[in-house]
Protein backbone atom coordinates (compact mmCIF):
# COMPACT_ATOMS: atom_id res chain seq x y z
CA UNK A 1 0.00 0.00 0.00
CA UNK A 2 1.52 3.11 -1.17
CA UNK A 3 1.09 6.34 1.38
CA UNK A 4 -0.51 9.46 -1.13
CA UNK A 5 -2.40 11.99 -0.19
CA UNK A 6 -6.18 12.81 -1.86
CA UNK A 7 -6.12 14.56 -4.62
CA UNK A 8 -8.02 17.78 -4.59
CA UNK A 9 -7.98 18.34 -0.52
CA UNK A 10 -8.89 22.16 0.03
CA UNK A 11 -8.67 23.30 3.87
CA UNK A 12 -6.40 21.82 6.43
CA UNK A 13 -7.91 19.35 9.18
CA UNK A 14 -6.27 20.56 12.29
CA UNK A 15 -4.14 23.84 12.82
CA UNK A 16 -1.86 24.28 15.94
CA UNK A 17 -0.95 27.30 16.19
CA UNK A 18 2.20 28.61 18.77
CA UNK A 19 0.71 25.92 21.02
CA UNK A 20 2.31 25.99 24.51
CA UNK A 21 1.19 23.71 27.84
CA UNK A 22 2.54 23.93 30.95
CA UNK A 23 1.19 22.23 33.75
CA UNK A 24 0.36 23.11 37.83
CA UNK A 25 3.36 21.21 38.78
CA UNK A 26 5.11 24.37 36.78
CA UNK A 27 6.26 21.62 33.85
CA UNK A 28 6.70 23.39 30.34
CA UNK A 29 5.22 20.09 28.52
CA UNK A 30 5.18 21.87 24.66
CA UNK A 31 6.40 25.67 23.56
CA UNK A 32 5.53 27.44 20.07
CA UNK A 33 4.30 24.29 18.85
CA UNK A 34 3.01 25.00 15.09
CA UNK A 35 1.83 21.92 13.25
CA UNK A 36 -0.69 21.60 10.24
CA UNK A 37 -2.45 18.42 9.25
CA UNK A 38 -3.42 18.18 5.89
CA UNK A 39 -6.91 15.52 5.36
CA UNK A 40 -6.22 12.51 4.46
CA UNK A 41 -2.63 12.36 5.58
CA UNK A 42 -0.90 9.73 8.03
CA UNK A 43 1.56 11.86 10.65
CA UNK A 44 3.59 10.65 12.72
CA UNK A 45 4.64 12.78 15.87
CA UNK A 46 8.37 11.01 17.02
CA UNK A 47 10.58 12.09 19.49
CA UNK A 48 12.08 10.84 22.91
CA UNK A 49 10.05 10.17 25.79
CA UNK A 50 8.94 13.36 27.88
CA UNK A 51 8.85 15.87 24.46
CA UNK A 52 5.05 16.37 24.70
CA UNK A 53 3.76 13.67 22.15
CA UNK A 54 1.35 12.09 24.12
CA UNK A 55 -0.03 15.70 25.88
CA UNK A 56 -0.12 17.40 22.10
CA UNK A 57 -2.22 14.64 21.08
CA UNK A 58 -4.14 14.38 24.29
CA UNK A 59 -4.60 18.50 23.26
CA UNK A 60 -5.69 17.96 19.56
CA UNK A 61 -8.33 15.50 21.25
CA UNK A 62 -9.94 17.86 23.40
CA UNK A 63 -8.81 16.03 26.73
CA UNK A 64 -6.48 19.38 28.04
CA UNK A 65 -6.31 23.03 27.44
CA UNK A 66 -3.39 24.73 25.59
CA UNK A 67 -2.07 27.19 27.88
CA UNK A 68 -0.91 29.81 24.94
CA UNK A 69 -2.04 30.06 21.50
CA UNK A 70 -4.49 27.91 19.92
CA UNK A 71 -5.70 24.96 17.47
CA UNK A 72 -8.16 25.66 14.34
CA UNK A 73 -10.55 23.20 13.03
CA UNK A 74 -11.25 24.33 9.07
CA UNK A 75 -12.55 21.82 8.28
CA UNK A 76 -15.29 20.28 11.30
CA UNK A 77 -18.47 21.60 12.75
CA UNK A 78 -17.64 22.91 16.63
CA UNK A 79 -19.26 22.15 18.99
CA UNK A 80 -20.09 24.99 22.40
CA UNK A 81 -16.45 24.77 23.12
CA UNK A 82 -14.81 24.91 19.73
CA UNK A 83 -14.40 21.24 19.38
CA UNK A 84 -15.05 19.55 16.51
CA UNK A 85 -18.25 17.86 16.86
CA UNK A 86 -17.88 13.85 16.99
CA UNK A 87 -15.27 13.64 14.28
CA UNK A 88 -12.57 12.32 16.41
CA UNK A 89 -11.68 8.94 17.62
CA UNK A 90 -8.20 8.20 20.22
CA UNK A 91 -6.95 4.87 20.63
CA UNK A 92 -4.85 4.69 23.99
CA UNK A 93 -1.16 3.00 25.05
CA UNK A 94 -3.56 0.42 26.75
CA UNK A 95 -7.12 -0.77 25.10
CA UNK A 96 -8.87 0.05 27.85
CA UNK A 97 -12.02 -2.23 27.14
CA UNK A 98 -14.44 -2.27 29.72
CA UNK A 99 -13.86 -6.28 30.96
CA UNK A 100 -17.55 -6.63 32.16
CA UNK A 101 -18.79 -6.12 28.68
CA UNK A 102 -18.32 -8.22 25.47
CA UNK A 103 -16.41 -7.30 22.40
CA UNK A 104 -19.80 -6.30 20.66
CA UNK A 105 -20.60 -4.11 23.57
CA UNK A 106 -17.30 -2.46 24.03
CA UNK A 107 -17.57 -1.25 20.57
CA UNK A 108 -21.57 -0.39 20.40
CA UNK A 109 -20.33 1.97 23.33
CA UNK A 110 -19.51 5.39 21.38
CA UNK A 111 -22.65 4.66 19.34
CA UNK A 112 -24.41 4.31 22.87
CA UNK A 113 -23.17 7.76 24.03
CA UNK A 114 -24.76 9.08 20.95
CA UNK A 115 -28.29 7.36 21.70
CA UNK A 116 -27.99 5.21 18.98
CA UNK A 117 -29.92 2.11 20.02
CA UNK A 118 -28.51 -1.48 20.06
CA UNK A 119 -30.54 -2.87 17.14
CA UNK A 120 -29.90 0.39 14.67
CA UNK A 121 -26.10 0.29 15.74
CA UNK A 122 -25.77 -4.01 15.20
CA UNK A 123 -25.04 -4.15 11.44
CA UNK A 124 -22.53 -0.65 12.18
CA UNK A 125 -21.10 -2.29 14.50
CA UNK A 126 -20.46 -5.67 12.73
CA UNK A 127 -19.57 -4.38 10.01
CA UNK A 128 -16.55 -2.57 11.70
CA UNK A 129 -15.77 -6.09 13.73
CA UNK A 130 -15.49 -7.65 10.27
CA UNK A 131 -13.28 -5.32 8.90
CA UNK A 132 -10.89 -6.04 12.14
CA UNK A 133 -11.04 -9.68 11.71
CA UNK A 134 -13.22 -10.24 15.05
CA UNK A 135 -16.77 -10.54 13.33
CA UNK A 136 -16.62 -14.35 14.90
CA UNK A 137 -15.74 -13.07 18.51
CA UNK A 138 -18.56 -10.66 18.85
CA UNK A 139 -19.88 -12.54 22.01
CA UNK A 140 -16.08 -12.98 24.01
CA UNK A 141 -14.74 -10.85 26.60
CA UNK A 142 -11.70 -9.05 27.15
CA UNK A 143 -10.45 -12.26 29.16
CA UNK A 144 -10.57 -14.43 26.29
CA UNK A 145 -8.74 -12.33 23.77
CA UNK A 146 -5.01 -11.90 23.58
CA UNK A 147 -3.58 -8.19 23.47
CA UNK A 148 -3.25 -7.99 19.48
CA UNK A 149 -7.21 -8.89 19.89
CA UNK A 150 -7.76 -6.38 22.65
CA UNK A 151 -6.01 -3.74 20.51
CA UNK A 152 -8.40 -4.76 17.16
CA UNK A 153 -11.10 -3.94 19.29
CA UNK A 154 -10.15 -0.95 20.17
CA UNK A 155 -9.26 0.20 16.82
CA UNK A 156 -12.97 -0.99 16.12
CA UNK A 157 -14.50 1.07 18.90
CA UNK A 158 -12.30 4.43 17.39
CA UNK A 159 -13.34 3.34 14.14
CA UNK A 160 -17.61 2.80 14.32
CA UNK A 161 -18.37 6.27 14.48
CA UNK A 162 -16.63 6.80 11.27
CA UNK A 163 -14.25 9.18 12.49
CA UNK A 164 -12.85 12.51 10.38
CA UNK A 165 -9.27 12.18 12.55
CA UNK A 166 -8.05 9.02 14.28
CA UNK A 167 -5.39 9.69 17.37
CA UNK A 168 -3.16 6.79 17.95
CA UNK A 169 -1.18 7.10 21.28
CA UNK A 170 1.41 4.35 20.94
CA UNK A 171 -1.15 1.70 20.72
CA UNK A 172 1.39 -1.34 19.62
CA UNK A 173 4.02 -0.47 22.00
CA UNK A 174 3.50 -3.01 24.38
CA UNK A 175 2.77 -6.12 21.90
CA UNK A 176 5.95 -8.54 20.81
CA UNK A 177 7.19 -7.30 17.53
CA UNK A 178 4.98 -9.90 15.23
CA UNK A 179 1.51 -8.75 16.61
CA UNK A 180 2.74 -5.38 16.20
CA UNK A 181 3.65 -6.02 12.47
CA UNK A 182 0.90 -7.53 11.62
CA UNK A 183 -1.38 -4.60 13.51
CA UNK A 184 0.54 -1.66 11.45
CA UNK A 185 -0.40 -3.27 8.34
CA UNK A 186 -3.83 -3.78 9.61
CA UNK A 187 -4.04 -0.12 10.58
CA UNK A 188 -2.39 1.16 6.54
CA UNK A 189 -5.10 -1.14 5.25
CA UNK A 190 -7.69 0.68 7.26
CA UNK A 191 -6.30 3.95 6.79
CA UNK A 192 -6.52 3.69 2.67
CA UNK A 193 -10.20 1.62 3.26
CA UNK A 194 -11.91 4.04 4.96
CA UNK A 195 -9.96 7.48 4.57
CA UNK A 196 -9.29 9.00 7.98
CA UNK A 197 -6.54 10.90 8.59
CA UNK A 198 -4.53 9.57 11.20
CA UNK A 199 -2.28 11.16 13.91
CA UNK A 200 0.12 8.40 15.73
CA UNK A 201 2.52 8.64 18.53
CA UNK A 202 5.71 6.50 18.41
CA UNK A 203 8.88 6.30 20.04
CA UNK A 204 9.85 3.63 16.96
CA UNK A 205 12.00 4.92 14.04
CA UNK A 206 10.91 1.86 11.98
CA UNK A 207 7.25 2.36 12.77
CA UNK A 208 6.91 5.75 11.87
CA UNK A 209 8.67 4.73 8.76
CA UNK A 210 6.47 1.97 7.50
CA UNK A 211 3.17 3.82 8.60
CA UNK A 212 3.80 7.59 7.56
CA UNK A 213 3.50 9.59 4.56
CA UNK A 214 4.83 12.34 6.88
CA UNK A 215 6.74 12.48 9.65
CA UNK A 216 6.78 15.63 12.68
CA UNK A 217 10.47 14.88 14.80
CA UNK A 218 9.96 16.97 18.15
CA UNK A 219 12.57 17.69 20.46
CA UNK A 220 12.87 17.15 23.84
CA UNK A 221 11.00 19.09 27.04
CA UNK A 222 9.42 21.30 26.29
CA UNK A 223 8.45 19.80 23.20
CA UNK A 224 8.23 21.39 19.85
CA UNK A 225 8.73 21.06 16.25
CA UNK A 226 12.82 19.81 14.93
CA UNK A 227 11.72 18.29 11.66
CA UNK A 228 9.09 17.80 9.62
CA UNK A 229 9.48 15.70 6.29
CA UNK A 230 7.48 13.60 3.81
CA UNK A 231 8.15 10.34 3.03
CA UNK A 232 7.21 9.24 -0.49
CA UNK A 233 7.44 5.91 -1.58
CA UNK A 234 6.53 4.12 -4.85
CA UNK A 235 6.09 0.56 -3.10
CA UNK A 236 3.67 -1.44 -1.70
CA UNK A 237 4.04 -1.45 1.67
CA UNK A 238 4.47 -4.94 2.83
CA UNK A 239 6.87 -7.67 4.05
CA UNK A 240 8.78 -7.08 1.18
CA UNK A 241 8.97 -3.34 1.40
CA UNK A 242 10.12 -4.28 5.26
CA UNK A 243 13.78 -5.74 3.86
CA UNK A 244 13.82 -3.46 0.57
CA UNK A 245 16.36 -0.58 0.07
CA UNK A 246 13.85 2.13 0.06
CA UNK A 247 13.03 1.22 3.25
CA UNK A 248 16.13 1.28 4.59
CA UNK A 249 16.56 5.02 3.56
CA UNK A 250 13.40 6.18 5.02
CA UNK A 251 14.45 4.52 8.59
CA UNK A 252 17.70 6.25 7.77
CA UNK A 253 16.38 9.46 7.53
CA UNK A 254 13.98 9.43 10.31
CA UNK A 255 17.20 8.35 12.31
CA UNK A 256 19.42 11.26 11.49
CA UNK A 257 16.30 13.55 11.88
CA UNK A 258 15.63 12.31 15.47
CA UNK A 259 19.79 11.79 16.34
CA UNK A 260 19.31 15.96 15.19
CA UNK A 261 16.76 16.78 17.82
CA UNK A 262 18.02 15.17 20.56
CA UNK A 263 21.37 16.48 20.23
CA UNK A 264 23.28 13.29 19.91
CA UNK A 265 23.87 10.19 17.29
CA UNK A 266 23.33 6.54 18.04
CA UNK A 267 20.80 4.18 18.96
CA UNK A 268 17.46 5.43 18.89
CA UNK A 269 15.36 3.17 17.71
Amino acid sequence: MSASLPAGHARPLVVLRNVSKEFSTGTLALTGLSLQVERGEFVSLLGPSGCGKSTALRIIAGLGEVTAGRIDWPSSRLDARGRPDGDISFVFQDPTLLPWKNVFENVYLPLKLRHVGRDEAREAVMETLTTVGLQDFARAYPRELSGGMKMRVSIARALVTKPKLMLMDEPFAALDEITRQKLNDDVLRLWHETGFTAIFVTHSVVESAYLSNRIVVMKARPGRVHDDFALQTSAVRDADYRTSEEFRQACERVSHALAGAMGATGDHG
